[in-house]
């Protein structure tokens, strides 16, 4: 893993969760139902057959409320036993009303001990086991309120279906939240997933592949004993694009192998990051920038004008053209891939041309050849057969910084590669900051 800045903090993991804010509503509506309650009762304390027993309640909800009313703040503190005693609360309530208030009252709609904070419990089963759990907790309310009543009363039947919809429903959109996050979550690790293992296969197409295609080549070319140890370095050029590229093992054919060895899309025609950068004398490409945690500008031109030679022309902007340092070091490396393709397969006169242009709101690197352009269609075979030099090298990088690469060809006619990538952007992959899509 690259170092970060000494001193610095790696910033902490926030805990994605889309069932937060209603648990931080549940604790609100109990607070808030409970000042209710408590004021109701104040108001209607006279009227109640025996007003201290229903104070006695007031007293001990209060009290049950002011030691755990940090429970349904959080999924972790609230657990199944405090649920269980907290719907205990609300039904003991319910229960023991007709025993403190008077049936006059009871039988003319009036609210229960607890009122309206006994929703809060049922809504708490709603968010912590979802709608089953929310449905039993509505049932039991409903049981209880219907034997305090003892009769179906419309306002009582009323309460009773509301509470019990709105639980079922909560309950039921927590699920699917849960499952969408879930969901979500997966594809965040396979996509980070993904995005370093390309990594590494760039990694391992600019370094080991060209080493394995070169050995296999000069053992071919020489005979004898290194014939033989080119065989085995084909092989296990084989298997090694097959693991990087995540595809089924290739068969080696003659024809293949011609094409491995000639075709358009085979880049991996030099020894290394030195001898792939061997065009006309051109320095090797830029090492990946090592403090992935800079956000300094670094001018995209320091880079690029090394690649200028006799058969390479540079043409650039008068001013600066400031991108950041591992943007800027992933950009030159593209450079680099698509100079690799011009020299192997354009042929050793050909000439090419790099013009960079600094425009508003990205910078664009073109590199032009006078080769004999590439073949329809054979991006994509090399690509299927492995060869990832394009896919990685070239369009991975520039993917990842949130860019494109465009490739223009005609047969005979050269190709021309445009890179474009969008200002204010760093590399993706692993560990490095959020580009733009």
């Amino acid at each position: 893993m690259a170092a970060g800045r000494p001193g610095k903090h790696p910033p902490k993991a926030l805990r994605m969760s889309v069932e937060l804010p209603l648990w931080r509503a549940l604790t609100g509506y109990r607070i808030l139902t409970l000042v209710y309650t408590l004021c109701l009762f104040a108001l209607s304390y006279e009227r109640y057959a025996h007003p201290w027993g229903a104070g006695a309640y007031m007293a001990a909800l209060t009290v049950w409320m002011g030691f755990t009313w940090r429970r349904t703040t959080s999924p972790e503190r609230c657990t199944r036993h405090f649920l269980i005693v907290d719907l205990a609360f609300a039904v003991g309530g319910i229960l023991l009303t007709p025993l403190v208030d008077t049936h006059e009252r009871i039988m003319g709609g009036g609210p229960t001990l607890p009122s309206i904070w006994t929703a809060g419990a049922v809504l708490g089963f709603a968010i912590k086991r979802g709608w089953r759990w929310a449905a039993v907790a509505s049932a039991l309310v409903a049981t209880a309120n219907l034997v305090e009543r003892q009769e179906f009363a419309r306002d009582t039947v009323h309460n009773v279906v509301l509470l019990w919809v709105s639980s079922v429903a909560i309950g039921y959109v927590v699920e699917v939240a849960r499952a969408s996050e879930r969901t979500l979550a997966r594809a965040l690790q396979i996509e980070a997933a993904t995005r370093e293992r390309e990594r590494l296969a760039r990694d391992i197409h600019d370094s080991v592949l060209q080493v394995l295609a070169m050995v296999q080549r000069r053992g071919a070319t020489i005979g004898g004993e290194a014939a033989e140890l080119g065989r085995m370095a084909g092989e296990q050029e084989v298997a090694l694009r097959t693991l990087v590229s995540g595809g089924p093992t290739p068969r080696r054919t003659p024809h293949t192998e011609e094409r491995a060895a000639g075709s358009y899309g085979n880049e991996e025609a030099a020894p290394g990051a030195e001898g792939a950068a061997a065009y006309a004398g051109r320095p090797a490409s830029p090492a990946p920038y090592a403090d992935e945690e800079s956000r300094e500008p670094c001018d995209v031109r320091a880079l690029l004008a090394p690649y200028a030679c006799a058969g390479v022309t540079y043409s650039e902007p008068g001013a600066p053209v400031e991108l950041p340092a591992a943007a800027a070091a992933e950009l030159a490396a593209a450079v680099s891939a698509a100079l690799d393709n011009v020299r192997v397969h354009a042929g050793a006169g050909a000439r090419a041309w790099i013009l960079v242009e600094d425009e508003p709101h990205a910078v664009i690197v073109t590199v032009r050849d006078d080769g004999p352009g590439i073949p329809e269609g054979r991006l994509a075979d090399a690509e299927r057969e492995g060869r990832l030099g394009v896919a990685l090298s070239i369009r991975g990088r520039l993917r990842d910084l949130g860019g494109s690469a465009a490739w223009i060809s005609v047969p005979g006619q050269g190709t021309e590669v445009e890179l474009t990538v969008p200002k204010g952007v760093r590399p993706e992959g692993g560990r490095r900051g959020k580009a733009g899509t």
